[in-house]
């Protein structure tokens, strides 16, 4: 036996042995196979250094079933949270789908309103693309709504209220003008609608960028802006196919009334929805706290500068601005002639932008399937090539070259007018998915707005270029004769960002591995950031990971 052959070696360990020898515990009647694991004790010893010293592992029963029943539990937990992300996709689905849709539509009462102003008003060509550039001012202001959306928490949510008065700011204009004749008839009063319009319409889709962007984002899915590219495109399809139907048949106040009652719906779901059913990360209790809205404001708008400075931003932010701004659009003298010379029927116009519109959606399809790993600086080149080649179409069109070739004239403008509107929404589409991919946390809305912003300010001033093209090569209501001119100027011009194109990067994903090296870079960089002393030693204290994360 183990106790007699231990007293006789070393007779004074022999009661500390026996004591610790105790036969294992029965295992439980729920495990089958009981598991035996070693853990050292303390060891009992007799205080002489010259004798060795004996430790003797105690046995651990672990049940597998308690085991089992953990992993369960954990099991259950990543079920619940992936079943929580599934609610908050179908939630985000309805709401953004939705709206994103209504923003597409708004080309339903647009159409209605361009034909009261040709008609009705009876505005000049440069004063009714004045009218149209001048109320796409709202959107410049689109960085402010942007972060004031990131700062500032209403009732402990900071997208969805946003959505609701954008959308309630759109009812109260649209509404006016369906249902109170002065509002339509003086133009400063139907400014003034429109205006409103545009500011709510640029509050919301801030909001639902930043909602979008910051999804992505949490759950890792790249290209989410393309399926928003896709349900504006289907809301612009179904208004430009029943704008041009309906305005043969109903006045236009018709049709304001028709998109104030969508309007009306899209309000009622974002105020019955919670942002905490989207599945988007919620803010903490530090940030419900109350805090100096300025301080907050300031801090969002340093922010947003430093993104804005990092070069992987710029430098594609830099191409698409001049792109954009730099070629004169001649769209309200194009309209003016196709209405005014061709007599072309409303419901010519609205089934080319529907044409105009499909093409968009199948691109965008195209885009989230096959081209969104292609080579992002040989996809523009290509789409700015295409862009400038469409502009001549307007030119085969002002010269009657159709008819030389057996095309008649509302066929050939079915077919081909809303082709470079088209091209130039379609390239916005690589860009807004690189900057939702490249934009900081916390910093979604601003810097999308940031964009939005300044591709809309970047289309005020082509806008405003064509009005002064048309006056400097004398375009009138009565005499296109000079039409020719602006559309090769045009043509030359849009060949012109080609030869910077240079600033856009190869593709997305060495963008975004470049920018996370500098990232760490700069983290290591700033690691040291205070002195602590300690007696007479001077050491640095070093920054934790959670602070980086704030």
């Amino acid at each position: 036996m183990i106790c007699s052959s231990v007293l006789a070696e070393k007779p004074s360990m022999a009661v500390a042995t026996c004591k610790m020898l105790k036969p294992p515990p029965k295992p439980s009647p729920f495990c089958s196979r009981p598991i035996l694991c070693t853990q050292n004790k303390n060891p009992n010893t007799v205080n002489e250094p010259s004798k060795p010293r004996l430790t003797i592992a105690t046995p651990i029963l672990v049940i597998p079933s308690q085991v089992s029943v953990r992993r369960s539990k954990k099991k259950r937990g990543g079920e619940a949270r992936r079943d929580s992300s599934q609610v908050g996709g179908q939630h985000m689905l309805g709401l953004c789908g939705f709206g994103y849709w209504v923003q597409g539509f708004r080309c339903f009462p647009w159409l209605a309103l361009n034909f009261h102003m040709a008609y009705n008003l009876k505005l000049p060509p440069s004063t009714l693309q004045l009218v149209q550039n001048s109320g796409n001012l709202p959107m410049v202001v689109k960085p402010l709504y942007g972060i004031l959306s990131d700062a500032i928490y209403v009732g402990g949510s900071h997208r969805l209220p946003y959505i609701s008065a954008g959308v309630l700011l759109q009812i109260l204009s649209w509404g006016p003008l369906a249902l109170i004749p002065l509002a339509r008839e003086a133009l400063p009063n139907l400014m003034a609608c429109v205006l409103l319009s545009n500011i709510g319409a640029s509050i919301s889709e801030v909001a639902m960028d930043a909602l979008v962007a910051e999804y992505g984002q949490k759950h890792n899915l790249r290209g989410l802006q393309s399926y928003a590219f896709m349900a504006s495109a289907a809301g612009g399809i179904l208004g430009n196919l029943l704008g041009g139907y309906i305005l043969l048949r109903t006045p236009p106040k018709t049709m304001f009334f028709i998109f104030s009652s969508l309007l009306s719906l899209q309000f009622a779901m974002s105020l019955m929805t919670k942002e905490a059913s989207l599945g988007v990360s919620q803010p903490s209790v530090n940030t419900l706290k109350k805090k100096s809205i300025l301080l907050s404001i300031r801090n969002q708008f340093s922010d947003l500068l430093r993104a804005v400075r990092e070069e992987s931003i710029s430098g594609p932010l830099t191409w698409i601005v001049l792109s954009i701004a730099t070629v004169p659009i001649l769209s309200g003298s194009i309209f003016c002639f196709q209405t005014q010379c061709l007599h072309l029927d409303p419901t010519v116009i609205g089934m080319s932008r529907v044409i105009g519109q499909l093409l968009l959606l199948f691109t965008s399809i195209l885009f989230d399937r096959f081209w969104k790993n292609v080579s992002m600086r040989r996809l523009i080149g290509v789409v700015q090539v295409l862009y400038a080649g469409s502009l001549l179409l307007d030119l085969v069109l002002v010269r009657q070259i159709n008819l030389k070739l057996g095309i008649p004239n509302d066929v050939f403008s079915l077919c081909f007018s809303g082709l470079a509107e088209t091209i130039a929404q379609f390239k916005l589409l690589p860009f807004s998915v690189l900057f939702a991919n490249l934009c900081p946390r916390g910093c979604e809305g601003s810097l999308t707005s940031f964009l939005a912003s300044a591709l809309c300010l970047s289309s005020i001033v082509s806008g405003f270029l064509g009005v002064g093209l048309a006056s400097l090569i004398r375009i009138t209501s009565g005499d296109y004769s000079s039409m020719p001119v602006g559309i090769l100027i045009q043509f030359l011009v849009a060949l012109l960002p080609l030869a910077w194109i240079h600033l856009l990067p190869t593709s997305l994903d060495t963008v975004e591995k470049d920018r996370k090296r500098g990232l760490s870079k700069r983290r290591r960089r700033n690691r040291r950031v205070g002195r602590v002393v300690f007696g007479s030693v001077i050491s640095y204290r070093r920054e934790r990971d959670s602070e980086t994360l704030r």
